[in-house]
């Protein structure tokens, strides 16, 4: 039944704060599997594409939708895992496998407090998403509660 003046309840609105955390709980896990992969080849000096392991980084995107003529924010999705192309460290070990004729060896430019930062950025991101569809999930429970009474 529907009182005069209100809207009959749109359930795509309602349950669109829930499909925005979702895209957002997924993207931030694949980033921390990106990051993890970082740390794992933190030190590799051979990689299958020959040389060392190149770090790489996540890439979002805004994912939009049109209702009633107007941009709306769906959520968000990776838009790809790309190689980041900052320079290699280049390191003084004569004795290394893989050194090159004057000693040096290169390792990845992966950088460990920069990956220990951007892994604990990501799983904060992650947990801020999983709180929103907690309290959403105990909303809409407090709703129907309400809607039985």
């Amino acid at each position: 039944m529907q009182k005069r003046g209100m809207e009959p309840m749109d359930w795509e609105n309602i349950f669109a704060v829930a499909r925005i955390s979702a895209s957002g709980l997924s993207a931030e896990r694949l980033r921390m599997e990106v990051i993890a992969n970082n740390l794992a080849n933190a030190f590799s000096t051979r990689s299958l594409g020959g040389g060392p392991y190149r770090r790489k980084d996540v890439v979002f995107e805004a994912v939009l939708g049109q209702r009633l003529g107007r941009p709306q924010m769906e959520g968000v999705r990776v838009a790809g895992i790309e190689d980041d192309m900052s320079d290699f460290q280049r390191v003084y070990q004569p004795g290394h496998p893989d050194a090159d004729n004057e000693g040096y060896v290169l390792y990845p430019n992966v950088i460990l407090p920069l990956e220990m930062v951007n892994l604990l950025t990501a799983s904060r991101a992650y947990e801020a998403n999983l709180k929103v569809l907690q309290t959403f999930r105990q909303m809409m429970e407090q709703a129907l509660i309400l809607l039985r009474g």
